[in-house]
């Protein structure tokens, strides 16, 4: 039988001791062991990147397949250097730009990166937070963190601590509980060893963002179209992610025709025993009367849907709903983020 660890959980308010914590917390990573913390994306399942025996508890913490490579979370650009062999121009224009924040940039690996957090491959994917409690871990521990997202492996990714307590009571010796995280989708992440800078996932940081420094980047194809024979070369490309107990189906299409089809839908899914639930906006739950509903937040303002969306697929969980009726959002900025996680959290998808 598998030893359960003795879970610590801490809060940080700005009023308390948050170097204390820290402390304790930093002196963990560099005992080998697993901390829990926010970053402005969501939480992160924190181990020294260094140490491969750490490395290892993180995967099987998270019940994560060993094929899909780690990012490593720095609080320095100096930190860099260690860790890649070069850094091309385009990506010190990147970080310059977008550094502290939800970006992430795959450069060459340098010697000392494992082919535990590179899954062998030539590349390490490394990302700089801005939240404060992430930044001064990383600083006091004085160790580059790998750290994927919180939960276990194919759930939604935990946005607050209650989501991390659920999936990962007693397989981590600390969760740090500082709050909500603000923008609720994992960072974005670029291949930055290929001529024109490649977008292997999308997230905060937008294609539209990128082009204003660059001039150019492109979507990496798995992005449009799933593959599940692809090497990954960053969290997120290959497995099936992001899904909830209940079954979620998308529908693309005009607010009314979604919403026709959703009522539809979800009156036959109530006459076949089931116990639906829709996944609204602030445009649409006026069609959804007496309907169980959960609002994702306003189209106008997809920060408000990004960080909730994973906070509902966890909620419809609690409430037992077994199937989600998802509506999709326009695939513009931060919309191409949301929808990319909605798309692989789903079952399937209908366009009407």
């Amino acid at each position: 039988m598998e030893n359960k660890l003795n879970t610590k959980i801490v809060r940080i308010e700005k009023n308390n001791n948050a170097q204390e914590i820290i402390s304790e917390a930093a002196k963990i990573i560099n005992d080998g062991g697993l901390v829990v913390f926010p970053t402005e994306t969501v939480y992160g399942i924190g181990a020294d990147a260094l140490n491969d025996d750490a490395v290892d508890k993180i995967f099987k913490a998270k019940g994560r397949p060993q094929d899909n490579p780690l990012i490593v979370h720095i609080s320095s650009m100096d930190e860099l250097n260690n860790l890649v062999s070069e850094i091309p121009e385009k990506a010190k224009k990147l970080s310059e730009a977008f550094w502290p924040g939800p970006l992430t940039l795959i450069l060459k690996k340098s010697k000392i990166m494992s082919d535990k957090i590179t899954a062998g491959l030539d590349t390490v994917a490394v990302r700089y937070p801005s939240n404060e409690i992430a930044l001064q871990l990383i600083k006091i521990s004085g160790k580059p963190i790998a750290a994927p997202s919180a939960n276990t492996s194919g759930k939604p990714s935990p946005t607050e601590a209650s989501h991390v307590i659920e999936d990962l009571m007693g397989k981590v010796d600390m969760i740090i509980d500082g709050g909500s995280t603000y923008i609720g989708l994992e960072s974005t992440v670029i291949d930055m060893t290929s001529d024109i800078p490649m977008i292997l996932r999308p997230g905060g940081i937008t294609k539209e963002d990128v082009e204003s420094i660059l001039g150019e980047c492109e979507y990496d194809p798995a992005i449009i179209k799933s593959n599940e024979k692809i090497i990954p070369k960053s969290p997120g490309q290959k497995y099936r992610h992001y899904s909830p107990k209940a079954e979620v189906i998308l529908y693309k299409g005009s607010i009314e025709n979604i919403a026709e089809k959703i009522n539809q839908d979800y009156e036959e899914a109530l006459h076949q025993g089931k116990h639906p639930g829709i996944m609204s906006t602030n445009q649409t739950e006026k069609y959804y009367n007496s309907k169980t509903t959960l609002c994702m937040g306003d189209r106008t303002k997809l920060l408000t849907i990004s960080s909730n969306l994973f906070s509902c697929l966890r909620k419809f969980d609690e409430m037992g709903v077994d199937v989600i009726f998802a509506e999709a959002v326009e695939e513009q900025g931060l919309g191409k983020a949301i929808m990319n996680r909605v798309g692989k959290a789903a079952s399937k998808t209908i366009t009407v």
